[in-house]
């Protein structure tokens, strides 16, 4: 054979172009021993099994049958390709039922992107009521800032975000959802934790701490922003923790710090919340207009149902305990 003749032959086995239908009738010959049986059980002409094999053998370079009169039998090379057919065909298989799976929402994954906590209220709410029904698919809990998030979704590493503040991103779609009170977190034996309720004036001149991890900057701004509008620069110092952590230091006496409604279902020994009056942190969801993953529409959609459900305004906040000194509790009320 030509050098060229070799080349073209190279070439032709780098480009093999063989189809699902060549390897199923390669498979259906092997297993019935004739091309007329496999026509038969494929619902098709023993000409057309008796070509596709042909077909197949050529791309392959190699002869998978001997046929003799009674039938076909597999030669050394069939054998040898036809594990591999059919670990291909179930291959095949597999991915399709995991796609059309996905495309029900049977099975897949929801990234979401949280500043709330998940120990109560409504996110609490919406991820129980949400793995009731689709207990199949992933969901995956990533904490993190709102920009940090917002880069995320416009990525596609994210599916949605749940945000603080009713700012407008570019590139994405946000709808309201829910409110929180604001609570400022204190060691029960702090002066302030005798009130049932607490002013921002109250707190000018106290010390403040944050973690340097999410959502600790949201929270830094939140209180520089509180305390300019009553012309003071708060004291705020970093903790190199995470929030479970930063509480305790509170309890501690290490400083005070603030918390949406939802977190005051985490009880430490040592520790108080108090509401801070009038001020309510509205919540949206943030997500991409091109995301089409079908199991994160699933849970939108019964985010905005849960909404809509709640009264007058959508609004229904959980009814925790505040714990504050000397082991007093009481339940709060639902907002009006």
């Amino acid at each position: 054979m030509g050098s060229k003749s070799r080349r073209d032959v190279k070439s032709r086995r780098n480009e093999l172009t063989i189809e699902l239908r060549h390897l199923r009738y390669f498979i259906a010959a092997a297993e019935h021993g004739s091309f007329r049986k496999a026509g038969v059980a494929r619902g098709v002409q023993e000409s057309a099994i008796s070509r596709r094999v042909r077909d197949l053998e050529d791309e392959l370079g190699a002869s998978l049958f001997n046929r003799y009169n009674g039938g076909v039998r597999l030669t050394f090379a069939g054998e040898r390709f036809l594990s591999r057919a059919r670990q291909i065909i179930r291959n095949v298989g597999h991915g399709a039922e995991d796609v059309a799976s996905i495309g029900r929402s049977e099975d897949g994954r929801v990234r979401v992107g949280i500043y709330s906590s998940i120990a109560s209220g409504f996110l609490a709410e919406l991820l129980r009521m949400y793995e009731d029904k689709h207990r199949s698919v992933d969901v995956e809990m990533i904490e993190g800032n709102p920009s940090e998030h917002v880069a995320a979704i416009r990525e596609f590493k994210l599916d949605v975000a749940f945000l603080r503040g009713s700012r407008a991103w570019a590139d994405c779609e946000t709808v309201y959802l829910w409110s929180e009170r604001a609570f400022a977190v204190l060691p029960d034996n702090h002066a302030l934790a005798k009130r049932e309720e607490i002013q921002w004036q109250d707190l000018t001149g106290q010390a403040f701490i944050v973690s340097d991890s999410a959502p600790g900057q949201e929270i830094y701004d939140y209180l520089v922003l509180r305390m300019a509008d009553l012309g003071r620069h708060p004291d705020i110092r970093v903790q190199y923790v995470g929030r479970d952590n930063l509480l305790p230091l509170v309890a501690l006496g290490r400083g005070l710090t603030v918390v949406s409604e939802a977190m005051t279902a985490a009880l430490f020994p040592g520790l108080c919340y108090r509401p801070i009056a009038g001020e309510i942190l509205r919540f949206n969801a943030v997500w991409s207009p091109k995301n089409d993953n079908p199991a994160f529409r699933r849970f939108l959609s019964l985010a905005r149902s849960i909404a809509a459900s709640r009264k007058p305004d959508g609004i229904k906040l959980p009814s925790s305990t505040i714990v504050g000194s000397g082991g007093l509790s009481r339940k709060r009320d639902r907002l009006p």
